[in-house]
């Protein structure tokens, strides 16, 4: 690990486990929050619904294990699981990922077994270990600059048998312009860069890595620009 990879994810871990998780997990509630994070978290909402659109689809959703990687305050892994996928959720923020276990125990105890509750856990991206049917990695690679985007799909890569979904903030000429004058992300307390790929960079990193890519989405709203995509191995559907 070099030492800039090294800097920028301690500078992504103490922001959100600090100003970041206040800000971030009001934004992922329901509470009230200002007209930017409104339009923010109506974004972020699209981008899981869309998600879990996908998800529906697979006849054979409770023999699907997942990887959330990044996850948050578990607002796809919590859904996920209610619908029967074996999840194992993981963030670089140990605040984050207690959040998370702590929304999913309110919220699924009474429904689900031990066996069948989502695991979280504080753990960077690129320590993750397992093997799963599908990985999922939401707007996280907004973070980190291409060359350590394409480490982190490499790893994703070897962590996942069938499928990807990643999503990641497109880099067009109207984006930048809109990252540039300040109406792209919120407010002067972020304290992390914010970085756009080009969605052929992300693409070619994943081909690089045995995938063929097959769904994708634009996801957005005022201050939320997201692009998903959907990749499987070769010869593989997207049922396990």
């Amino acid at each position: 690990m070099t030492q800039s990879t090294f800097d920028e994810k301690t500078v992504v871990r103490e922001y959100f486990n600090a100003t970041g998780f206040d800000r971030w997990q009001r934004i992922y509630g329901d509470g009230e929050v200002n007209k930017v994070q409104a339009n923010i978290r109506t974004g972020h909402q699209k981008t899981i619904d869309n998600v879990l659109e996908w998800f529906a689809e697979d006849e054979n959703i409770a023999d699907i294990t997942v990887c959330d990687a990044g996850c948050g305050v578990g607002s796809l892994s919590i859904p996920l699981a209610k619908m029967g996928a074996k999840v194992y959720a993981s963030d670089i923020s140990e605040k984050m990922a207690t959040e998370a276990d702590v929304r999913a125990k309110a919220a699924l105890a009474d429904e689900l077994s031990a066996e069948k509750m989502p695991e979280f856990e504080a753990k960077d991206l690129e320590s993750i270990e397992g093997s799963y049917h599908t990985v999922v990695c939401l707007d996280v690679l907004i973070h980190y600059p291409q060359a350590q985007a394409d480490s982190m799909i490499k790893h994703l890569s070897s962590l996942a048998t069938d499928r990807i979904m990643i999503s990641f903030a497109p880099k067009t000429c109207f984006y930048a312009t809109l990252k540039k004058v300040g109406d792209f992300f919120p407010g002067p307390s972020k304290a992390t860069r914010a970085y756009l790929h080009r969605e052929s960079d992300v693409v070619k990193a994943l081909e690089a890595n045995g995938w063929q890519i097959g769904r994708r989405s634009l996801n957005k709203a005022p201050f939320y620009f997201s692009r998903l995509l959907e990749a499987t191995r070769t010869g593989h559907s997207t049922e396990g």
